[in-house]
């Protein structure tokens, strides 16, 4: 059996699928291939047609936004990804970008790297604590569930959270307090975290005037997606001090251009998303995607099946 792979995916994983597929790598002949493993290349229906025999399309991640899932369906291509196995790493990074942004120390970072400062403990880099704050939750899934866990035992934090398809007793066994609206979430939180999935529906789901709802002093965290936020009223919000401060691993068109306005803010910070780049995240997702994939092709139960 055929299945493409052309971009980086744990070693491991890749001498897995070797040992039992045939690995091909140019996306111009997928004549024969029945299986594809990819992590930041779109699948439209246009490379479906050029791959007839094609069985799996397999999305190195948690999301699934890059492929064409309903053209997928129509040519009976079964879709799958990998939930749940970089949980922990992207539930870490939202703790540190927390802590990042609290304490200003991507600010202080470059501060120190220009020779801004001149005496210690300057007057204008006043942190502020993480413990004992509200933190608001835009989507109650696997990985703002481990976040929440992490800043409960470590920083005793307050837990919100919105999202339409918990409802308020499953919350409540989360360990989260579940909120009527987005905006009233917003108004009663100072940590905010946003990690749903990027669809038609939840496109610059964040934008315009909802920044007027954010409090003064709070902190945006997106590990997500970036077109959930309008990147460009996020721009002015944080210019206007309609919040402290905000951390993106996501965007609109990644990686974020160099010459983009929100990398002149020194309220913002920016990643090239990085959240499940870690060694123990690139492992368990690899092996899942080439477990599964081969599974399909063998006519095999397999897990994370989309479609």
């Amino acid at each position: 059996m055929q299945v493409f792979l052309n971009e980086f995916i744990h070693p491991k994983a890749v001498e897995y699928l070797t040992a039992h597929a045939e690995v091909v790598k140019d996306l111009e002949h997928l004549e024969q291939a029945e299986g594809m493993i990819v992590r930041g290349i779109r699948v439209n229906r246009e490379i479906m047609e050029r791959a007839p025999k094609l069985k799996v399309i397999a999305r190195h991640g948690a999301g699934f936004d890059t492929i064409d899932v309903e053209a997928a369906r129509e040519r009976g291509i079964h879709v799958l990804n990998a939930p749940g196995a970089n949980t922990v790493s992207v539930a870490e990074m939202i703790v540190a970008r927390f802590l990042e942004m609290s304490w200003d120390l991507y600010k202080a970072n470059v501060g120190l790297r220009r020779g801004s400062f001149h005496r210690i403990a300057p007057p204008d880099m006043l942190g502020t604590e993480v413990s004992g704050k509200t933190l608001g939750l835009i989507g109650m899934g696997r990985i703002h569930q481990c976040a929440a866990n992490m800043l409960k035992a470590a920083f005793q934090v307050r837990v919100t959270g919105y999202d339409p398809f918990v409802t308020e007793e499953e919350a409540r066994k989360r360990g989260i307090q579940k909120m009527d609206t987005v905006e009233k979430l917003l108004e009663s939180s100072d940590l905010v975290s946003i990690s749903i999935y990027l669809t038609e529906d939840t496109k610059n789901f964040i934008h315009g005037s909802m920044f007027d709802h954010f409090k003064k002093n709070a902190i945006f965290v997106n590990t997500a997606r970036g077109g959930i936020v309008n990147e460009e009223d996020l721009y002015h919000a944080l210019k206007e001090g309609k919040l402290r401060g905000a951390a993106f691993d996501v965007f609109a068109s990644e990686p974020l251009r160099a010459d983009s306005r929100l990398l002149e803010l020194d309220n913002f910070s920016a990643t090239p998303h990085i959240g499940g780049n870690t060694e123990e995240a690139l492992y368990r997702t690899g092996m899942a995607v080439v477990e599964n994939t081969l599974r399909v092709l063998r006519g095999e139960p397999a897990e994370g099946i989309i479609v």
